[in-house]
């Protein structure tokens, strides 16, 4: 779940991380009000959940607050990599000596918080550790106890900082990945973070997610930056499908059947198992298939949730089949599971046999789940056919070559 820049930019005022002046616009006369307020040359920036705003045209400089609304206007309507800005972030335009690179997220291979740091800041930091690795330091620290801003101060040095700069970036970035642990983030990043001309560091720029299953945590803050409820931060906005996936999940509370991530395949997906969904997703494409979506299914939804579901994927244009699979279950029945996908089918006027190009469920109740298959004619696999064999011959029935 992703937070606009001004709202991260809130939520490091309570950290007290040092900010330029600013405020948001929503209108021509607020951009200039703000700027009037601010004084002195400011820049206007596109508040999107996405990057490259300045390749797009969406950030402006000013000199005074009587070229903001023009170009207020201006910025508004640009979209960038699909999305329209919902206001324009107004602040000091600062004089800039040196800028950095700090960034915490999570490494899902060491399973740990990783703090990636470079003194070569306002660019793609793939770029930096490409052409200038020495410039990049990466540090791994740990979620459950408790880290000292030593962990920081070393990750900084090692790209060479060293004195007083060392000494003052230091809190800031050690506070920094502080607010990462604090509130459930996925990342915490600011680039640029700048020293300015007079000496001063301060964050010019900054990008917060947080684990959309850790809204509830923090709820508080989520209502004091203006956060709805219904509101899914995504880098793009939900499309209509997406939308209808997850009131399909919130009809009843038992196990999961939703998540759905809309694509432009043929191949319709009921997938999940944790991380085997991505796994089962990615064998797809693997084998040469389209899939129509990315789903999750598990946690012994009921027969509804798996039948609207289903019903959901079968509705998309464009969809021909439909591949049932999951790793070995212990707390999902695989009866309920194909009592509800073959309902879905039929509901929407389908031969199950001839939409469900493979169903791969094992696990409990599956001698019963395999009858009701075998009833409808249903080519169901067993543990002994892998997920990766299963995605290939679900796009072996699309006619897709496999692997």
């Amino acid at each position: 779940m992703r937070f606009y820049e001004y709202e991260s930019k809130a939520l490091f005022a309570r950290h007290r991380l040092p900010l330029g002046k600013g405020g948001v616009a929503r209108s021509r006369e607020e951009a200039a009000s703000v700027a009037r307020e601010i004084g002195g040359p400011v820049v206007l920036k596109s508040q999107v959940l996405s990057g490259g705003r300045m390749k797009a045209g969406a950030v402006k400089f000013a000199d005074g607050p009587d070229e903001c609304p023009a170009l207020f206007d201006q910025i508004l309507p640009i979209e960038v990599n699909g999305q329209k800005a919902r206001s324009v972030l107004v602040e000091e335009k600062s004089p800039v000596a040196q800028e950095y690179f700090v960034s915490v997220t999570w490494d899902g291979r060491r399973k740990l918080p990783v703090l990636l740091f470079s003194d070569m800041g306002g660019i793609d930091i793939e770029e930096v550790a490409e052409k200038h690795p020495e410039h990049v330091s990466k540090t791994h620290f740990s979620s459950i106890l408790p880290i000292t801003p030593r962990i920081a101060k070393e990750a900084i040095a090692a790209t060479g900082v060293s004195g007083g700069h060392l000494n003052k970036l230091t809190p800031i970035v050690f506070e920094l990945m502080k607010i990462f642990l604090e509130y459930d983030l996925t990342l915490a990043e600011v680039n640029p973070l700048a020293r300015l001309e007079d000496g001063r560091f301060i964050v010019l720029d900054g990008h917060v997610d947080m684990e959309a299953e850790a809204r509830g945590r923090h709820k508080a803050l989520l209502a004091e930056l203006g956060v709805g409820e219904d509101e899914t931060r995504q880098a793009r906005e939900p499309t209509a499908f997406e939308i209808a996936g997850r009131k399909v999940n919130e009809v009843d509370h038992r196990g999961v059947a939703g998540n759905v991530v809309e694509f432009d395949g043929n191949l319709g997906l009921v997938i999940g198992a944790g991380g085997g969904s991505l796994t089962l997703f990615d064998a797809v494409r693997k084998h040469g298939g389209k899939p129509a979506n990315y789903c999750e299914i598990g946690g012994n939804p009921s027969v509804t949730k798996a039948c609207e579901l289903t019903k959901l994927i079968l509705s998309k244009p464009g969809v021909e089949k439909i591949a049932v699979m999951m790793n070995v279950v212990s707390n999902t029945r695989v009866d309920i599971v194909a009592r509800g996908v073959v309902k879905g089918c039929l509901e929407s006027g389908k031969d199950p046999k001839d939409v469900i190009a493979i169903f791969r469920i094992p696990g409990s109740w599956e001698d019963e789940g395999f009858k009701i298959l075998e009833k409808y004619g249903v080519e169901y696999c067993d543990r002994s056919i892998s997920m990766y064999e299963a995605a290939g011959k679900a796009v072996a029935k699309m006619g897709g070559a496999t692997s």
